[in-house]
């Protein structure tokens, strides 16, 4: 309801473009904080109650959002402070509920072609998105605060839905108390390090992905201005229809996956190309003369993020151990988060002195350090590499392990876009 105006909203409150980016930025340093403490969370009291914890949080902060301009308090302090708590929002529900689903696959014998899952799932969502934002497209056009109570209606539907309905299976619930929670976070923290950060190829994974979510999460809230002022106009209905562009293309993306996985047999020959047209794309927007050749360069930079992200996710699935599953996701999340920090804090500055051009173009430029990355993974030439016919099978040690544990310790399977989008209020 709201990805397609945010920008627009934001400025329309009180902040220039780069306290929009400052904003954006501390809701993305909440989710580098809140990432492991909240996987605790979900990891031990239950995926539900992490998916209540979400809703409630946004719902709440969602509202205070559409408060702030009518309080006349000092808009970047609040919407920075009020950016942090939907990042602690966010993190509660990201990956909880695709954890959720993994465990409820497993949990009945499932043992297909993961990437196939994770890309029809990021279909839905796109699906969703595209619904979405062109309603709120053309709700905005009665008030840019108009999409934010809608979405506060329906986190309350959706908080109303999982308490009546939602049932972790496949999970079981650990004790959680002031006691075990620092042992929690210690555990996980080494974990990540050991499980995540110290094996090469995730290493790897995880730098790469910090350059693209820094320039995807600039991009994706850089275009609403720019791309009003290439229309010159101030109308906000056309927001929502890019915006399900966005949506689209992703899903585009997602739906190709499939078949390039046939074609191509590894999962680096995917993500190089995926990465190089990225970087292009990104580059594009920013030297393209006309609106109509912007958005088809923004629409080929999203699309390829619909490749990237389910073909990450199966990756890191195939290379994390099944017991520290939820902590190597978490680590690689935070990862992310990092680099959309510093993405949202540097190109946003760039965009206040120098231009939205610009901006994309260095952008792009930085989006290149990716491929050699990508390329260093592909030497390893590791099993997670081959796209097989079964991705869900699992080493002996990685099965035993999901024997012993009953059930998958899964909060995070990262979403690009959701993050193939970002990880957008």
């Amino acid at each position: 309801m709201i990805w397609g105006v945010n920008t627009l909203f934001l400025l329309d409150a009180g902040l220039d473009i780069f306290g929009v980016f400052i904003a954006g930025a501390a809701f993305t340093a909440g989710n580098v904080l809140f990432e492991i403490p909240t996987g605790v969370v979900a990891d031990t009291v239950g995926r539900r109650a992490s998916f209540l914890f979400s809703t409630a949080i946004l719902c709440v902060g969602t509202l205070a959002y559409v408060a702030i301009p009518m309080t006349g308090l000092d808009p970047l302090l609040w919407f920075t402070v009020v950016s942090v708590v939907l990042g602690l929002g966010f993190t509660f529900y990201s990956g909880a509920v695709e954890a959720w689903l993994v465990d409820a696959l497993h949990a009945s014998g499932y043992d297909g072609n993961l990437d196939i899952v994770f890309s029809r799932g990021a279909m839905v969502g796109g699906a969703a998105m595209l619904i979405g934002t062109v309603g709120g497209g053309l709700l905005a056009q009665r008030g840019l605060a108009v999409p934010f109570f809608v979405r506060s209606g329906l986190l309350m539907l959706a908080f109303a839905l999982a308490w009546g309905g939602m049932r972790d299976l496949g999970f079981v619930r650990r004790p959680l108390t002031l006691k075990t929670v620092r042992a929690e976070l210690v555990s996980v923290s080494r974990a990540g390090i050991s499980f995540g950060w110290g094996q090469r190829s995730l290493r790897l994974l995880m730098l790469a992905s910090a350059v693209h979510t820094g320039v995807l999460i600039y991009g994706f809230y850089a275009w609403q201005p720019y791309f009003q002022d290439l229309l010159n106009t101030d109308t906000v209905w056309f927001a929502g229809l890019v915006a399900a562009g966005i949506a689209a293309s992703t899903m585009i993306g997602n739906a190709v996956v499939g078949h390039f996985a046939r074609l191509c047999g590894k999962r680096t020959t995917l993500l190089i190309w995926a990465s190089a047209i990225y970087a292009i794309a990104a580059v594009g927007v920013g030297v393209a003369p006309t609106f109509w050749l912007a958005l088809t360069s923004l629409l080929i930079l999203t699309g390829t993020m619909g490749v990237i992200g389910p073909v990450r996710q199966a990756y890191i699935h195939q290379k994390a151990p099944a017991q520290q599953r939820a902590t190597v996701v978490s680590f690689d999340s935070m990862i992310a988060n990092v680099g959309g920090v510093g993405g949202q804090t540097g190109l946003g500055y760039l965009s206040k002195v120098q231009g939205f051009p610009t901006a994309y173009i260095v952008g792009g430029v930085t989006a290149i350090a990716a491929v050699p990355l990508l390329f260093l993974l592909r030497r390893l030439g590791e099993d997670a590499d081959r796209i097989v016919g079964n991705a869900g099978s699992r080493s002996p040690s990685a099965a035993q392990g999901l024997a012993a544990a009953g059930a998958v310790d899964d909060k995070r399977y990262t979403s690009e876009v959701t993050r193939a989008a970002p990880s957008p209020k």
